[in-house]
Order: structure tokens, then C-alpha cells, then sequence
């Protein structure tokens, strides 16, 4: 890689590794204990980085047998420059990897952004045009060049009552020649897009289209013609705050704003953390209030699935209550 490539890796990992101290649970909960009460919980996107030397000091993840226990006030450069983006090796990640023990789902992600991989990127950044007609979106994505065959959205809920991933398959066809990329549309919610089968890479762009979406571009794995088709497959992780009482974090919907066939929609739960009552639901719009909803049972997988053969210009999907 060039260095500037190099530092844009660098940066991007750094955020997510941000993004992962800063998501309430074990991860922040394992540096806050080491904050002073005088100052408090953290504050938005604030890190103290004392606070995360301690832990890298205390949990012995630097040095061999027989090495110097290093203090926490010696750490505070490695810190800073691996939160910054500005001093960010392969070793320091693993330190963290450690220490925090994050996930092997959080740790790959982290390497593949820190590798400079174009098929996965840190979502983050908004404000813009209200998203609020058709019209509007095609304002900031351009005119429609593909239309929807079918979808399938494959849900998973966390033992700590957080939507953590959703795995799509996608099957597109062209409306117009040479179609070499699709946008993809998220809510702030987004922490990661990862790209896998029928797609080249991301463009690595952010447009804002409101305060609460944006979007990025899928390159595909190949142009299609005219009414050819292509089948794309990828991840998105989240960073839900985990406030049970918030309606948003115990709900996942699918905004259609033309018409789609064949939506697929199955979601998953925790084997330790099953809700108390779940629901496949029909909102008014993507602010509107419930228009209708069904109770759904879990099957022996802890999961739930819904086949709606078409859609248009209507949000459908699952919530649920925990207690």
C-alpha cells in the first residue's frame, strides 16, 4: 500500500476499534471501571485513554515471561496512536484482540479494515436532505438502474439484547446497460458493510440523504447487460446503544419505497436471551404508527420467518418485547 492508503487503512480500523470501546456492555464496561468518579461515564465519542492503558497494563497482554510489568502511564502513546489511526500495527490490534477479548467476527473485521480491504467499510457520518419522497432519494442516488428479483434478510439478536449482524442476499437485475454498481441505503445504526459474493468492492464514498440515512456503492463483480441478473451477498453490523426500552433497538423493518417481489425475512435469537412475544408487523411508513401485526412462535433454531410475495411503498418486519 502507499503510505496515504496505509493511513486511510489505519483510520478506518481505528474507528471501528473506537466504535467497539465506545458500545455499551463488556467491552466499555471493562474501561470505565478504571475512570476516576470525578469524571464520570464517558461522554459521547469520548475514551479515556488512561482508562484503556490500564486495562492493556492489568490484563498482561504485553511482553514474554519474565518481562517488567509495564505501567499504565508508559502505554499512553501506544494508545493514542491506536485510536487516532496514526500508529496502528497489526500487534497493537492483537493487544487490544486481547485484552477487551472482543469477538473473532470483531477481531477479523478489524484486520481485514486495518489490511486496507475495499470489500469492507466503517459506516459512519450524516446529515443532509430530509428522506422524505421517492424523488428525494433519487436527488442523492441518481436515477434507478436496477430493480429488485428477491431478498432475504437474515436477522441476528445478541445475548445482550442488540441487534448485532444481518447477512443479505440480494438478486438484481439491470433496467439500464452497463450497470456496474448499486447503492446501498443505511440507517445510522450501521457500524459495518461487508461485501461478499457478486460484489467487486465499496466505493469507500458516504452520501448523507438525511440526519438519521445514508448510503455507499456496491461495485459488482461484473457490468450487467439489460435485464441481466446478479445475485450479491453482504454483511452489516450495528452498534445499538442496548436500551431495552427503546422501541427502536426491539424492532427490525424493511422500508420498501417502489414495489418488491419476493422479500425473505428471518430473524434470530440468542439462545439465552429469547424474547417474551414477537410480532411480524405492517407500519405506517417508516415514522408511522403499526397498521396491523400478527404474533409469531419461535421454532426449535430460536428463529422466526416471514415470505411476503410482494411489497410496495410500506415498512414491514418483526419487533418484540423482552419482559
Amino acid at each position: 500500500m502507499s503510505d496515504a492508503a496505509r493511513l486511510r487503512a489505519q483510520r478506518a480500523a481505528a474507528e471501528y476499534l473506537r466504535q467497539l470501546l465506545l458500545k455499551p456492555g463488556t467491552y466499555r464496561d471493562t474501561w470505565q471501571c478504571h475512570v476516576a468518579a470525578p469524571q464520570g461515564k464517558p461522554r459521547g465519542d469520548f475514551i479515556n485513554q488512561l482508562a484503556i492503558a490500564e486495562v492493556l497494563a492489568g490484563r498482561s497482554v504485553l511482553g514474554g515471561p519474565g518481562s517488567d510489568q509495564l505501567m499504565p502511564y508508559q502505554l499512553r502513546d501506544l494508545v493514542s496512536g491506536a485510536l487516532s489511526g496514526s500508529q496502528l500495527s497489526s500487534d497493537t490490534l492483537r493487544l487490544f484482540v486481547k485484552a477487551f477479548g472482543f469477538s473473532d467476527d470483531e477481531a477479523g473485521r478489524l484486520q481485514r479494515l486495518l489490511s486496507g480491504s475495499s470489500r469492507i467499510g466503517v459506516m459512519s457520518g450524516t446529515g443532509g436532505v430530509p428522506l422524505s419522497t421517492e424523488e428525494g432519494v433519487e436527488a442523492a442516488l441518481g436515477p434507478r438502474q436496477h430493480q429488485t428479483v428477491s431478498l432475504h434478510d437474515h436477522v441476528s439478536v445478541g445475548s445482550d439484547n442488540r441487534i448485532d449482524r444481518c447477512r443479505t442476499m440480494h438478486v438484481i437485475e439491470a433496467i439500464a446497460p452497463d450497470l456496474d454498481r448499486v447503492p446501498v441505503v443505511c440507517d445510522t445504526n450501521v457500524l459495518t458493510i461487508e461485501v461478499g459474493q457478486g460484489c467487486k468492492e465499496l466505493t469507500g464514498e458516504l452520501r448523507a440523504i438525511s440526519e438519521s440515512y445514508f448510503a455507499t456503492e456496491i461495485l459488482l463483480s461484473r457490468a450487467l447487460g439489460l435485464g441481466e441478473t446478479l445475485t450479491l451477498e453482504y454483511w452489516l453490523s450495528y452498534r445499538y446503544a442496548g436500551d431495552p426500552l427503546d422501541p427502536a433497538e426491539r424492532e427490525y423493518r424493511r422500508a420498501v419505497m417502489r414495489q418488491l417481489d419476493n422479500l425473505d425475512m428471518r430473524i434470530e435469537f440468542h439462545a439465552d436471551r429469547l424474547p417474551a412475544q414477537l410480532w411480524w408487523a405492517h407500519w405506517d411508513g417508516s415514522k408511522g404508527t403499526i397498521l396491523e401485526q400478527e404474533p409469531v412462535t419461535l421454532d426449535i433454531q430460536h428463529s422466526a420467518h416471514r415470505y411476503v410475495r410482494s411489497v410496495e411503498k410500506t415498512v414491514v418486519g418483526f419487533h418484540w418485547r423482552w419482559e
